[in-house]
């Protein structure tokens, strides 16, 4: 199958120069394409409805062109659809919210996916605009999918990174379902499998073009292990690490499945178990050593984790408890 690189995706953009009066003059770049499918093309398991793009530009009006009724977003910014959606954003950051998935802020890198019969709210901000693709489509397979688990209502947004293979395949895409001929149908909807099987398997796998995030995150961890009594606090570890504090934090729970406050106090009751369990520090000494404000703060802090009070932990003498 042909791979369509940089050059060759040129002509996906039509271009258009816009001015009124004084206004500043504006480039509009954007592509789509709305299909109509028939029983044969249903019977594959998967038929494509819809594929596009748009570059818009900060302060452009989104969309940026009328699309077909059933396509367009009411007055209070939300629409339903009759089908499935997978959009990608590569450039800007806007917002995402559905009926299952709270308010949710989109940077490039970005991937959701629409579900028919619920409503869902998106848009860039005014301030950056955003590069979107998108791709619609219909189908047993993808309700198979849905109704196994592989995907949910829930966790419909995926960091993905701005990964050229992945533009590559919506412009592939976009491509086909252009030209229309014999057999597009099932030669595109193998794409969009493919571009579905992707996103399961690495964002179980969390391989996805972050690297970057789970090395700010390894380097957080280590920081906080080296640092157990908490001298450093969070934000502070945050800008050693040269990110936003609001950024670190959420990127640390959704790739640890916990906080980095929990972490530490995690780190905490690992490091008292050790000293309660293999050393003679008093039990004062060792909240103390942990940076707790008082002993009785200490022993509530490890009962309420371990179910007995740091004594009774200690006469026990079970490491493991």
């Amino acid at each position: 199958m042909q791979t369509i690189d940089k050059q060759q995706t040129k002509h996906y953009f039509q271009d258009y120069t816009m001015k009124e009066g004084n206004a500043t003059e504006t480039k509009k770049s954007e592509k789509f394409k709305y299909l109509q499918t028939s029983p044969r093309d249903r019977l594959w398991g998967l038929a494509i409805t819809t594929a596009g793009y748009q570059h818009v530009y900060a302060g452009e009006n989104y969309p940026l062109s009328a699309h077909p009724d059933g396509y367009m977003f009411k007055d209070n910014g939300r629409r339903i659809l009759n089908e499935y959606q997978l959009v990608y954003i590569t450039r800007g950051s806007g917002y995402f919210e559905s009926a299952s998935c709270s308010k949710t802020r989109i940077e490039a890198g970005m991937m959701f996916i629409l579900f028919p019969g619920e409503w869902h709210s998106f848009a860039p901000d005014p301030s950056t605009g955003w590069d979107d693709h998108w791709v619609g489509f219909n189908g047993s397979f993808m309700d198979d999918k849905i109704e196994s688990g592989f995907f949910t209502f829930k966790n419909c947004v995926f960091r993905t990174g701005v990964d050229e293979r992945i533009i590559n395949t919506y412009h592939e895409i976009l491509d086909i379902v252009t030209d229309e001929k014999k057999g597009y149908q099932q030669i595109a909807a193998s794409l969009v499998m493919s571009l579905l099987g992707r996103i399961y398997y690495e964002d179980l796998n969390h391989s996805f073009g972050d690297t970057y995030i789970m090395r700010i995150i390894n380097q957080a961890k280590a920081i906080m292990k080296e640092d157990i009594a908490g001298d450093k606090d969070l934000e502070s570890i945050a800008k050693i690490l040269n990110v936003s504090y609001s950024l670190f934090r959420r990127e640390f729970k959704n790739k640890c499945g916990i906080s980095p406050g929990q972490y530490r106090l995690e780190l905490k009751l690992a490091k008292a178990k050790e000293l309660l369990y293999s050393t003679n520090m008093s039990i004062a000494e060792v909240s103390e050593k942990l940076h707790f404000e008082c002993l009785g703060q200490f022993s509530t802090f490890f009962k309420k984790r371990t179910g007995v009070s740091p004594l009774e932990y200690r006469k026990k003498g079970i490491k493991n408890i």
